[in-house]
């Protein structure tokens, strides 16, 4: 078997190495992993199939029995550099040889600084920026809501169907995708109400509307008989939905949004944690629908695995005192130092090779659903596409196919399966996916 290693050439020495499986998956090394981690895991954890990772590079993962993916989950979509980019690692190592932890919340720390810095400034709003780093996107979430609810002094927040925000008390609260995510969890906060989210499928059905049937239920039954829009502090919306099945909201309906928010004063906040980092060619997803938020929220690919996240808002929305929020961990200057390593490496090859070959895996995936009358739609933006079977079973199937044959998808939203591979990805990699793909939909 050929070892793929890493180096600091560029993205198509990083992808090198096409899949390869050389056991029966799982593997025997993987099998005694399963049943040992089966005894001590919490049971609420949810494996897609019996991937036991141990290494990884560029676009591809190496499993304990030396069996070669394409990662096209990337961690969920959070790998963005791919595995292990050499600027990263030197970024984490130098960093970890200077400072592990000094508790931003109460001390000044310079790549806690300067990661606020590089994303104040990426921020898609006119206003000035200021930014609050957390440990992970749900927390993000859970501050988006502080803030919302402090500066506006109002209880009320709407969602939408299909959402996801997080697991924590508050995102939860917000989440609406799947129901075994709350069941069991209740009471939980108060004041949410979930307005229709438009499922619009152009590919083959051409079925969805415009988003403008959605906005006028929001308007006229949420806004007009559940919840006075005077005691709503902030709609809160995924551009493009992630776990709900990657559905991008249309381009009026996120106008239509803005204009509710400034009507009511309302305020509005972007959760891109999923379609953010330049996984749609631009910085963030809703750069092309023509809106400015009022708070963006952020994580998975902000720092190539390391476990980081922020909420940023206009300037003006930060009416809160000092000790209002802080976190312990969060800004920790090595995740921080990682970020920042990513940050430089989506701005100077994976936003424009986001865009590029996410067009090149869309056509492909487009041909080879074609000819398959399984398959309901194509959709996304850049690399965060999804394909829609008409059956939950159907998606599975493809999903445990296309890993027999070493290509890594995931399931989302009621029957589609997910492409978020890094945004460094190849035209190699891209190619053999679609093959792969065409094959597993083929077998299945």
């Amino acid at each position: 078997m050929t070892t793929v290693e890493a180096t600091p050439s560029g993205a198509a020495a990083r992808n090198q190495g096409a899949p390869h499986i050389q056991t029966e998956l799982p593997g025997p090394r993987a099998r005694a992993l399963i049943a040992r981690d089966d005894a001590v895991a919490s049971p609420s954890l949810t494996r897609a199939y019996p991937l036991v990772a141990e290494s990884g590079s560029g676009c591809v993962v190496t499993d304990v029995d030396g069996n070669r993916f394409l990662d096209f989950a990337a961690g969920i979509a959070v790998c963005s550099t791919g595995h292990s980019h050499p600027k990263v690692v030197a970024a984490i190592k130098e960093q970890a040889d200077r400072l592990i932890h000094i508790a931003a919340t109460d001390f000044y720390e310079p790549r806690y600084l300067e990661f606020m810095e590089r994303l104040a400034a990426i921020a898609p709003f006119k206003e000035k920026a200021r930014v609050f780093l957390t440990n992970s996107g749900t927390e993000a979430v859970e501050g988006a809501i502080k803030l919302a609810r402090y500066h506006t002094h109002r209880p009320g927040i709407i969602a939408f169907e299909g959402a996801f925000h997080g697991r924590t008390l508050g995102a939860l609260s917000l989440t609406n995708s799947k129901i075994k995510q709350r069941a069991g969890f209740g009471p939980l906060i108060p004041m949410v109400h979930h307005a229709p989210f438009p499922r619009i499928r152009a590919w083959r059905e051409g079925s969805g509307g415009d988003g403008s049937a959605e906005l006028e239920v929001l308007r006229r039954s949420i806004l007009g008989r559940i919840i006075a829009p005077s005691d709503v502090a902030a709609i809160v919306v995924e551009p493009i939905q992630g776990e709900g099945g990657y559905f991008p909201a249309p381009k009026a309906f996120m106008e239509g949004l803005r204009a509710i928010c400034d009507e009511h004063g309302i305020l509005l906040v972007a959760d891109e944690i999923q379609s953010g980092m330049g996984r749609t060619g631009s910085w963030w997803a809703i750069e092309g629908m023509g809106v400015e938020p009022d708070i963006l929220t952020t994580a998975k690919g902000i720092a190539s695995g390391m476990p980081i996240g922020a909420f940023i808002a206009r300037d003006s929305v930060w009416t809160w005192p000092p000790g209002a929020h802080g976190s312990t961990f969060a800004g920790n200057p090595v995740c921080a130092a990682a970020g920042l390593a990513t940050l430089k490496i989506i701005e100077s090859e994976g936003m424009s090779n986001a865009a590029s070959m996410g067009a090149r895996l869309r056509s492909g995936l487009e041909r080879v659903a074609a000819d398959v009358a399984a398959i309901r739609d194509v959709r996304g933006v850049g690399l965060m596409l999804g394909v829609e079977f008409d059956t939950h079973e159907a998606a599975e199937a493809v999903q445990d196919a296309a890993f027999q044959r070493g290509l890594l998808t995931l399931e989302c939203g009621e029957s589609s399966l997910r492409f978020s591979p890094p945004l460094i990805v190849d035209v190699a990699s891209v190619d053999a996916a679609i093959r792969i793909f065409g094959e597993a939909v083929g077998a299945a």
